[in-house]
C-alpha cells in the first residue's frame, strides 16, 4: 500500500474518527460558494429524522446542519418498513450551480429487490425546510449506493450505481434515466463491488468503488478510463485503501469518497469501525474518518491507512457556522424550555406518532413527555407502525466512555407499564433498564420495581443475561428517579 500522504511541516495532527458514533457510508463536497463550508452525509437506514447532513469549516468540528428526510411525507414508506436493514442506505451529495443535490436509495425487502432511488436538493442546507420532496429517480441498473456526476466537459450528469458498476444519463429535473446503463467495471473480483463515485480529473475518469462487503474484508479500489464509458484500467496497487488481514484498531475501512479543499489538497473520507481484528465489540458501529490524500497531476492517488492520530494541511481552525447547537461529539444538556422543539440530535426509530411527544407539557414544564406506547422496544407481531406509535426517542452514541443521566419523572397505575433507559442498536439488539409496575410474589398488590433485560435474537452467538427485577425500596419510591450511566 503506498504511504507518508502529505509528510509535510505544514500538517496539522487531528484525531479519528471525525464523526464519531454511527456515521457510516459518508459522502463529503466542498463548497466554496456556502462560504468554504465542507458538507457530509451518512446513511440513516430506519432513524428518523433521517439523511443527516454534517456542516465544517476545518474538517475537524462538525456540526449537524439539518437532516434531508426531516417529513414523513417525503417517504411515505418509512413509516412502514419492516426490518431494521431497510430504509436509507449510502447517499452521495454534490453541488452543482447553487444547489446542493443528495441522492440515495430506499431499500425494503418486501417485494424482493427493488432498490428506490430519490433525490433531494436544497439551496439552504441549514434548514430543514429547505429540503424538499425527492425527486423519484429512475434505476435502469437496479441497484444501490447512487453516485451523482457532473461532467463539466460534456454538460451532463450521470448516475452510477453498485454491482457493476452501471452508469446511465440522468435528468435531475424530472429524475429520468436518458440512456440505458452501462457497465464499466467489476471492481478486482472481490464480492460486493459497491459505492461508486466518479471524478475528473487530468483527462481522466476515475471511479472509486468499495469492494468486499462491509466487515473486515471490506476495502477501496480505484480504476480510471479516458472515456467515462471504459475501458477502466484498474490501479496496480489495489487496493487504495483497506484494514484487511491486518491487526489495526480501525477495521471494516471501506466506502470511501474525495474531495478538495479550497488550498486544492485532496482529502478523502471513508468509514470504519473501532473494533480490532476480532471484530466483536464496537458499541458505536461504523464511523466516519479522515485521511489525506497525495493526487499529483497524471499520476495515481496516496493515502495512508487509517489511524486513530493522523496529520494533513487542514484548513484553519474555524467554528464559525451559521447553525446553533454542539459540535459533534460535544456534551449536551436538554432541558426542553417551554416553546422549544426536540433537538437535531434526538432520533425515532421511524417516522414517529407525534402525539406520544411532548416538550414542556404545561402541567409539567421543562420536560419531555413521552406517552408509553402499546408495544416496548422489540414490538410483536401484531405491530404495524403506520397505525401505532413507539414511546422512544434516542441520541447516537459517539464514546465508550461517558457520563450521562435523565431524570424520570414515572407514576405508572397499570401493570407492566414501563418507562427506562436503553442501549439501542435495534428491535432484535438492545439492553434495558426501566421501571416497571408488577405484582408483588407474596400478595399481587402492584408495587413499582427496577428492571434490566436485554434482547439479543439479533445476536444469535450472544447469550442474553437473566432478566433482574428488583422492587424499588419505600424510601426511594418517590416520583423522581435519576438514572444515570
Amino acid at each position: 500500500m503506498p504511504a507518508n500522504a502529505h509528510h509535510g511541516s505544514g500538517n496539522t495532527s487531528y484525531a479519528n474518527p471525525i464523526l464519531p458514533g454511527w456515521n457510516s457510508d459518508p459522502s463529503c463536497v466542498f463548497v466554496p460558494e456556502l462560504d468554504n463550508t465542507f458538507f457530509c452525509t451518512v446513511s440513516s437506514f430506519l432513524s428518523f429524522p433521517g439523511i443527516p447532513v454534517y456542516a465544517s469549516k476545518d474538517l475537524v468540528n462538525w456540526k449537524l446542519a439539518s437532516h434531508a428526510l426531516n417529513r414523513a411525507e417525503q417517504l411515505p414508506e418509512l413509516s412502514h418498513s419492516g426490518t431494521p436493514s431497510e430504509g436509507t442506505w449510502a447517499s452521495t451529495i454534490r453541488y452543482h450551480k447553487g444547489t446542493l443535490y443528495l441522492i440515495t436509495a430506499y431499500i425494503s425487502w418486501y417485494d424482493g429487490w427493488h432498490p428506490d432511488i430519490r433525490l433531494f436538493s436544497t439551496t439552504n442546507p441549514y434548514d430543514d425546510a429547505g429540503w424538499g420532496d425527492p425527486v423519484i429517480v429512475q434505476n435502469p441498473g437496479n441497484d444501490i449506493d447512487p453516485d451523482l456526476f457532473f461532467d463539466d466537459d460534456s454538460g451532463k450528469v450521470y448516475m452510477s450505481v453498485a454491482a457493476g458498476i452501471w452508469i446511465s444519463e440522468l435528468d435531475v429535473g424530472t429524475g429520468a434515466a436518458l440512456t440505458e446503463p452501462f457497465r464499466v467495471w467489476n471492481g478486482t473480483g472481490d464480492r460486493n463491488p459497491e459505492g461508486p463515485h466518479l471524478y475528473r480529473k487530468d483527462g481522466y475518469y476515475y471511479l472509486l468503488i468499495g469492494e468486499g462487503g462491509t466487515e473486515t474484508n471490506h476495502s477501496v479500489t480505484l480504476a480510471r478510463a479516458t472515456d467515462i464509458r471504459g475501458p477502466y484500467e484498474a490501479y496496480p496497487g489495489n487496493p487504495l485503501l483497506t484494514a484487511k488481514n491486518t491487526d489495526d484498531y480501525f477495521q471494516t475501512v471501506g466506502h470511501a469518497d474525495l474531495f478538495q479543499d479550497a488550498a486544492g489538497n485532496w482529502w478523502g473520507i471513508c468509514l470504519a469501525t473501532r473494533s480490532g481484528p476480532t471484530w466483536e465489540i464496537y458499541p458505536m458501529g461504523r464511523e466516519t474518518v479522515l485521511f489525506p490524500v497525495t493526487w499529483e497531476e497524471g499520476e495515481w492517488p496516496v493515502v495512508d491507512p487509517i489511524r486513530g492520530k493522523m496529520s494533513g494541511p487542514l484548513p484553519p481552525l474555524d467554528k464559525k457556522l451559521p447553525k446553533a447547537g454542539p459540535f459533534v461529539g460535544e456534551p449536551e444538556a436538554m432541558d426542553f424550555a417551554p416553546g422549544s422543539n426536540l433537538p437535531g440530535s434526538f432520533l425515532f426509530w421511524r417516522p414517529p406518532a407525534e402525539e406520544l411527544f411532548a416538550v414542556s407539557p404545561p402541567e409539567q414544564p421543562n420536560s419531555l413527555k413521552i406517552t408509553p406506547s402499546r408495544v416496548n422496544l422489540t414490538t410483536d407481531v401484531g405491530y404495524d407502525p403506520r397505525v401505532e406509535g413507539l414511546g422512544f426517542v434516542a441520541r447516537k452514541q459517539t464514546a465508550t466512555l461517558f457520563d450521562f443521566s435523565v431524570d424520570l419523572l414515572f407514576a405508572p397505575t397499570t401493570a407492566d407499564t414501563e418507562a427506562g433507559i436503553t442501549i439501542f442498536l435495534t428491535e432484535y439488539q438492545h439492553v434495558d433498564l426501566g421501571v416497571v409496575l408488577l405484582p408483588d410474589p407474596y400478595n399481587g398488590a402492584l408495587v413499582p420495581s427496577f428492571r434490566f433485560r436485554a434482547e439479543t435474537s439479533g445476536k444469535p452467538n450472544i447469550t442474553a443475561p437473566p432478566e433482574t427485577v428488583v422492587p424499588i425500596p419505600h424510601s426511594h419510591s418517590c416520583r423522581r428517579i435519576c438514572d444515570e450511566k
